[in-house]
């Protein structure tokens, strides 16, 4: 029985209910919901005969995770129990998207267990950030969790190779990693502590309750049986509203059918409001919106940790998804986001009872995004331009090492600048792309960026720190709507940090994947400009950046 604290809202406009009520009923016409549940790959575009499209049938598995996982979690909570009562006062995650996000999460939202070791998630090739996390810990009492889902990945293998040169020693690294992947074999070879195995009919961004979220939430004291328990709630949390067919959906069903009914009305900006219980929780929706939607030109933009405005300085490109905590009021926002809806803009309120909660959180949001997938007629479980991305930076890092020097890549004028921001406006959006060392000071810097432009363009603005963004939203940028404009910010620190057995360092490497990400933007005709960030410290300078860009609009 569902929670009535609980029930979703869906305050939709009168004249987008028509596009809502054809994309609800059609979802109850097709059993979405019992074909959601019955694991049916055909919902998305598959059959029996010709056999459902790969990365379809074989990446259900998150349907039932939370129950499989129950049954390993006295070997896991074992696990924990060891490292904690050995002193391992840290656990330094390396891992990338799917494999980082969740724990980032679960570390923002608990903090540190005095009984348990601190978390760090490293998902960064900066090499003042690298820097950062090797002085914050204690080597030989930090446990390395290397994360991959393909055991492939070029920066938690890299990130890897430079923490082994610190620490040779097999029982401080464990892995979690999919069943035969290059990984499971390195971390044999190395004497690894543990390999957790994932699931390979899981995608990583869908892998919140598999053993790329639970393995580290465990390792830091979350009670992790309550978080699973937790999730089956989902299919019973309950909607209200306009709306009367949502009602007779599961409200991750009706939720799903709706953003991809606004979206294809023109409310494609899926704009996150939530609570302040709940840190972190944007930059995992951002990745499972982005990467699941975003392809073969359409999608929904999910816009996470922007400042919240006044009614008047959005478009009509919007819907307001809004993650309050009752427990943790703040009478301020809901009033603001009351007068959004009066104002005409979409706002659907999603209660959450906080940290606790985020079993049912995560996979009520996976349901969602996987039906908006049907919604928009596109495999939700693949992301077909991520690998462009990634090649691209191949190919610069092959051109330095014949040649020791990276291509050259010019600053963008207030000529070019206002060539990309000047004339942008709904359904538009800018995208700010930050290869620098992520801090509260960069956030705060960058967040007045993108009211600036806001404000005068009303144009929808994102911020993701590279290379975070290239395993997130960078599948979006390249396969969604041609309707972003690309910012790029680079800043490189004085130290640098060698990568053992390769050829380049990590400042390389990040700038490779910097040239990499604009040139397949540029290639696919998305206008995008870079800015070098000079001097020590990259929050003054995008400060004057903004001071600049503001002249220029």
């Amino acid at each position: 029985m569902s929670d009535p604290t609980l029930t979703v809202e869906a305050r939709i406009p009168d004249a987008l209910q028509p596009a809502v009520v054809e994309k609800l009923a059609r979802a109850t016409d097709e059993d979405v919901a019992g074909r959601v549940a019955r694991e049916d790959a055909t919902l998305w575009g598959g059959s029996g005969s010709p056999p459902a499209p790969p990365e379809i049938a074989d990446r259900l598995g998150w349907l039932t995770i939370a129950e499989r996982m129950l049954g390993e979690l006295d070997d896991l909570e074992a696990f924990a129990d060891a490292v904690a009562a050995e002193g391992l006062r840290d656990v330094v995650l390396l891992g990338m998207g799917g494999s980082s996000l969740a724990p980032e999460v679960f570390r923002r939202c608990f903090g540190h267990h005095p009984d348990r070791p601190r978390l760090h998630v490293l998902d960064s090739t900066d090499a003042a950030t690298i820097r950062a996390v090797k002085d914050t810990v204690e080597l030989e009492r930090t446990l390395f969790l290397v994360s991959s889902k393909s055991g492939g990945t070029i920066e938690p293998l890299s990130l890897f190779a430079h923490f082994w040169s610190l620490v040779e020693e097999g029982s401080n690294f464990a892995a979690i990693t999919d069943p035969g992947s290059s990984l499971e074999k390195l971390a044999k070879e190395h004497g690894f502590r543990k390999v957790f195995a994932g699931e390979e009919n899981i995608g990583g961004r869908y892998s919140a309750l598999s053993p790329f979220g639970i393995v580290p939430a465990a390792l830091i004291g979350v009670d992790v049986r309550s978080l699973l328990e937790g999730a089956k709630a989902a299919w019973q949390t309950a909607i209200g509203g306009n709306d009367a067919e949502a009602d007779t959906l599961p409200a991750g069903v009706s939720l799903g059918a709706m953003f991809s009914a606004l979206a294809q009305a023109g409310r494609d900006k899926l704009t996150f409001v939530i609570s302040e219980s709940l840190p972190g929780l944007g930059l995992w929706l951002e990745q499972l919106v982005a990467e699941s939607t975003g392809k073969h030109g359409t999608g929904i933009l999910p816009v996470a940790e922007e400042p919240l405005g006044e009614p008047s300085v959005y478009g009509d490109d919007r819907v307001f998804a809004y993650l309050p905590d009752p427990l943790t009021p703040e009478l301020g926002v809901d009033s603001r986001m009351q007068a959004l809806a009066r104002a005409g803009h979409p706002v659907i309120t999603i209660p959450t009872e906080g940290p606790a909660d985020l079993g049912r959180v995560f996979l009520l949001a996976e349901l969602a995004v996987a039906v908006a997938g049907w919604g928009l007629q596109i495999n939700p479980f693949d992301q077909p331009n991520v690998q462009q991305a990634k090649d691209a930076t191949n190919r610069v890092l092959a051109e330095y090492e014949q040649t020791r020097a990276l291509p050259e890549v010019a600053d963008a004028d207030s000529v070019t600048l206002s060539a990309l921001l000047g004339d942008a406006s709904p359904p538009d959006y800018v995208a700010i792309m930050g290869y620098v060392q992520p801090s509260a000071g960069f956030d705060a810097a960058a967040a007045e960026l993108r009211v600036a432009i806001r404000k005068v363009t009303k144009a929808t603005t994102t911020f993701g720190y590279g290379p975070r963004f290239l395993h997130s939203t960078g599948q979006f940028h390249k396969g969604g709507p041609k309707t972003g404009r690309f910012l790029q910010l680079l800043h490189d620190g004085p130290e640098d940090v060698e990568i053992p057995g390769k050829p380049f360092t990590f400042t390389t490497l990040k700038n490779a994947q910097a040239i990499g990400d604009l040139d397949t933007l540029r290639a696919l005709e998305r206008p995008s400009a870079r800015v070098r960030l000079r001097g020590d410290d990259p929050a003054r300078a995008l400060r004057a950046l903004t001071a600049k860009i503001k002249e220029t609009l």
